[in-house]
């Protein structure tokens, strides 16, 4: 198994709790450079998604469970290519997480539900997701700024290598 499947699929496995998508057993479709596309369920609860972990965080001694960053196709819901990222850690309340891609600057809103207490950020504008999976497509890398509840500030880099042909095939999957 490659390094970055297996870093994946660790990072699958971790937030399994605070992610939805990863309820179910997941299916790996492949790996596609720092990208891993999986799928789980089946009929309406079927989903599809590309996650990758981060290859530098920042401040390196910040205390954080698993790190990564989604994208989700859910054909029951009809909603394609919805980002996500995950920080390892709950947001400050009211916080905004941005993302960047070249000098493309995307905001998300903040919710710290899960059980296990982290948070999860999620676009703001659903007309900004096309444009943020569009620009991820396009991109190198991406950057994920957030606060923490303890008012720690959080850099994480993604690279964008394999991201499309991650995302052509959970849309292939999920026939979206």
């Amino acid at each position: 198994m490659t390094r970055s499947l297996s870093a994946a699929l660790l990072v699958a496995a971790a937030l399994a709790i605070s992610t939805p998508a990863l309820a179910d057993n997941p299916t790996v479709l492949g790996s596609f450079k720092d990208w891993t596309a999986l799928t789980a369920g089946t009929g309406a609860n079927k989903s599809c998604w590309i996650i990758a972990k981060p290859q530098s965080s920042l401040p390196r001694n910040a205390k954080r469970d698993a790190i990564g960053f989604l994208v989700t196709d859910w054909p029951a819901r009809k909603a394609k290519a919805e980002p996500q990222a995950v920080p390892g850690y709950p947001y400050k309340d009211g916080s905004t997480v941005t993302a960047q891609v070249g000098s493309d600057k995307f905001d998300f809103f903040t919710k710290n539900d899960n059980p296990n207490g982290d948070g999860d950020a999620w676009i703001k504008s659903a007309d900004d997701e096309a444009r943020l999976v569009s620009a991820m497509r396009n991109g190198q890398q991406m950057i994920v700024t957030g606060i923490s509840k303890r008012g720690t500030m959080t850099h994480d880099t993604y690279s964008l290598g394999g991201v499309s042909d991650a995302l052509d095939k959970i849309h292939a999957e999920c026939k979206m």
